[in-house]
């Protein structure tokens, strides 16, 4: 039976707050390009509404995880991230995706890649995105993933089991440096950046340089096209600074600015994604944000409200995203973590 008759095992579940299609290596085609073309398919793009497809008429809703065993001793799985384009004919692996990485784990142990040990499962993942090591621990009550419990992250509702997550050492990521440019900060266009990447390339620019507060709701912000226009120019320009090449195509660097926080925080967002201004922030975005504020004479630095402890809320349009920072006796980050949850929506066969 072809695919198109037979369908595909997947889960659809939400990591974080993003929600994607999770896949077993095996069950898709092996060659790239026949694959990419296949998950355009199952998402319905490219079409703004992927009317045709399970995407959710956003990118925050048209992810693809893929996972299989991994051969490396310090990991447990291998798991590739997948960007579908809504409108476009395009799939990136150009980034990783900590909100979908929450969804991971137990995706792994449900699939039977990882067994549970105990109420609590630690899952080593291998993100091949980047090449990095994160660790995610999963509650496994009775030898089984449970999706109940008590935490909370703002840009969801409701309570669920929490998915710590722990990344080790994702300076430079993408870019082959924490400040690929080794500037804290440079100016494109007259404009003051950041560029930095600690586990997602950012451009990281005032608000109030481009003439808005940092405030606006994520739908003021996607009308303002000048806006837009104006950040595109800066981001073509900032990736071959930050080692990237043409990202004319490319889901990278994400564009964020930054005000000072409304909310108690330390700092507040809005991040593009690249094109479109994301609902919340994403995970590695966030901490790359984090790590910003803690650097001396960057754009995020003088705004920032430097937390006393470890944890780093920073603010988006729906609340905040909670960063554990880590720094040695210099300041210098050392390690980040995040708390996400996830749940398993639905589990069958998708047909393209």
């Amino acid at each position: 039976m072809s695919i198109a008759d037979d369908g595909i095992p997947c889960t659809w579940m939400r990591g974080g707050t993003s929600k994607g299609a999770y896949f077993l290596a095996s069950d898709l085609p092996e060659d790239p390009a026949t694959r990419d073309a296949l998950l355009l398919a199952i998402m319905g793009s490219p079409d703004p509404a992927q009317i045709d497809g399970i995407g959710g008429a956003d990118p925050l809703t048209s992810k693809v995880a893929i996972l299989s065993a991994s051969a490396r001793a310090d990991a447990d799985v291998d798991y590739l991230f997948l960007q579908v384009f809504v409108d476009q004919p395009l799939v990136s692996d150009a980034q990783g995706c900590g909100n979908i990485l929450a969804g991971v784990g137990p995706f792994a142990i449900e699939r039977g890649l990882v067994r549970p040990k105990g109420d609590e499962t630690e899952v080593r993942i291998h993100m091949l995105n980047t090449g990095d090591i994160a660790t995610a621990r999963v509650a496994t009550p009775g030898g089984r993933v449970s999706y109940v419990g008590d935490a909370r992250i703002d840009g969801v509702p409701g309570r669920h089991a929490p998915v710590p997550l722990m990344f080790g050492d994702v300076a430079g990521s993408m870019c082959g440096a924490l400040l690929p440019t080794g500037r804290v900060a440079d100016v494109i266009d007259g404009i003051a950046c950041t560029l930095i990447d600690n586990g997602m390339p950012c451009v990281i620019l005032r608000a109030a340089d481009l003439g808005v507060t940092g405030t606006e709701a994520r739908e003021e912000l996607e009308a303002d096209t000048g806006l837009k226009a104006r950040l595109e120019e800066i981001r073509l320009q900032a990736g071959p600074r930050m080692n990237l090449g043409d990202v004319r195509e490319k889901s990278v660097p994400k564009m964020t600015l930054v005000s000072p926080p409304q909310h108690g925080g330390v700092i507040a967002t809005r991040s593009f994604i690249p094109h479109r201004c994301h609902a919340t922030i994403g995970v590695f975005a966030a901490v790359t944000v984090a790590t910003a504020c803690t650097l001396p004479g960057s754009t995020a630095a003088g705004l920032a409200v430097l937390p006393r402890g470890a944890t780093f809320a920073i603010e988006h349009p729906t609340g905040a995203a909670e960063v554990l920072i880590e720094r040695d006796r210099t300041g210098q980050v050392t390690r980040a973590g995040t708390l996400r949850t996830a749940r398993k929506l639905f589990e069958g066969r998708v047909f393209a």
